[in-house]
């Protein structure tokens, strides 16, 4: 059984401050369109100054607003830890939803609306044992350095992507760094297994364009514009890559082993992938490089064959193996595609061991003690990507314990996005120990 938390003011505040989050729209559309992150921004550093910590804000463009703050550190070390959240949110169609996404409604036992898990809930946690802590005057020996971020939803270009250009003596003394997305369980063979990330793909987002002869669609073309595009796409679509597994893979996949009284293997790796349930749905996208064609455009009228056809393609590529994933797919694009990059983001992964980590498995082990702790890699990206040009240390920590028939992984981003009261509850409680033990 978990022991019981060692005080409660830690936890009073999580749940109004999730929803008070919420209830701010950041909406992210990939440009300055939106609301912006200013007046969760200005929220957030009222919160903080609130209990005597200052923090600036800064923008790279109007409304597109991150928090830095400094707290904690008593001169004895020189080691900062960052911890980091972004405040956007991936915009939400109102009428898909059972609740409004923006009301912070509480139903059920969870706080709903978007960014409930992505992620507004652990801005709150750190926000709620930061808070607490300052005014219990039970401040970190390690000096922290607390962000929150704008844009992380289209890839930090108005965030932490300028933040590390223009404000590169606010991280200077960082080493290490938590953020998303980690820390959340899933149940193994009736275990509980909490998922700290440890390493992430790297992003290829990819414009593909092919050039023709124009002509009359009812005549015969050798150089048709569509029909060269659209075998590429096809090519790279239906390409198998085959599992290959990173150390962090390894490692994880050894555990799963472990619980399943087997032994893993490449050959077995995607039927212990499956013992994960649904979160097999996004942990099986880290056994192998992915490309997957998003987007067509090509013509102006049925019986015209266009001089031009573009395609994109969203491409996720694993820390190691980066040369291959781009050589094969020049080789399926072949000859005549051009390829422009809207972005390409280097994977990374940071060796699961030292301090930080036995301090990440203390405070959940403490709340949770029967579970296993491992780590994995990300399908996707976050912030550290940006954190981790300075040379820091990252891990994504931001624990949960969740329900067993929650489909928690097909939240992102997803309709009804919702995180359960107690697990927030419980996350507080484990972050209130890891700054204990940092």
């Amino acid at each position: 059984m978990a022991t019981e938390p060692r005080s409660s003011d830690v936890q009073d505040e999580v749940v109004d401050l999730c929803r008070d989050l919420i209830r701010i729209d950041t909406s992210n559309y990939g440009s300055d369109d939106g609301p912006g992150e200013r007046k969760a921004a200005e929220y957030v550093a009222g919160l903080l100054d609130e209990v005597g910590i200052a923090s600036t804000l800064h923008e790279s463009s109007p409304g597109r607003t991150n928090v830095i703050a400094q707290w904690g550190g008593d001169g004895t070390r020189t080691d900062g830890l960052l911890v980091h959240g972004h405040l956007d949110v991936v915009p939400a169609e109102a009428a898909d939803w059972q609740v409004d996404p923006f009301s912070g409604e509480i139903r059920d036992g969870y706080v709903w609306g978007r960014g409930a898990v992505d992620m507004k809930d652990f801005d709150a946690m750190v926000l709620s044992v930061v808070r607490a802590r300052q005014r219990a005057g039970r401040i970190p020996q390690r000096p922290v350095t607390l962000v929150f971020t704008a844009d992380e939803e289209a890839g930090g270009l108005r965030g932490a992507g300028p933040l590390i250009e223009s404000h590169r003596d606010q991280f200077e003394h960082c080493t290490e760094a938590i953020g998303e997305v980690g820390g959340f369980s899933a149940t193994v063979r009736g275990r509980r297994m909490y998922l700290i990330e440890a390493a992430e793909k790297g992003m290829a987002w990819m414009r593909l364009t092919a050039r023709g002869r124009a002509g009359h669609g009812s005549m015969i073309n050798d150089d048709n514009a569509v029909t060269r595009l659209a075998a590429a796409v096809a090519r790279i679509g239906t390409h198998e890559w085959p599992v290959t597994l990173t150390p962090t893979m390894r490692t994880l996949l050894a555990a799963v082993a472990d619980l399943a009284g087997t032994e893993a293997t490449p050959e077995n790796a995607e039927r212990l992938v499956d013992e994960f349930g649904p979160a097999a749905r996004m942990i099986g996208a880290t056994l192998r490089q992915v490309s997957n064609p998003t987007q067509l455009q090509a013509g102006y009228k049925v019986n015209v064959i266009p001089t031009e056809a573009t395609a994109y393609v969203d491409g996720r590529f694993l820390p190691g193996h980066e040369d291959d994933f781009f050589a094969t797919l020049a080789e399926l694009c072949g000859d005549g595609i051009d390829i422009d990059f809207l972005s390409r983001q280097r994977p990374w992964e940071t060796p699961y061991e030292g301090d930080l980590v036995d301090a990440i498995s203390r405070s959940l082990l403490a709340e949770d003690p029967e579970a296993v702790v491992a780590p994995y890699l990300m399908s996707a990206g976050t912030d550290a990507k940006h954190f981790g040009k300075l040379g820091i240390r990252t891990y994504g920590f931001a624990p949960l314990r969740l329900p067993d028939d929650l489909d928690f992984t097909a939240l992102f981003h997803g309709v009804d996005e919702r995180v359960p009261v107690d697990a927030l509850e419980f996350g507080t409680r484990v972050l209130d120990r890891f700054f204990d033990d940092v």
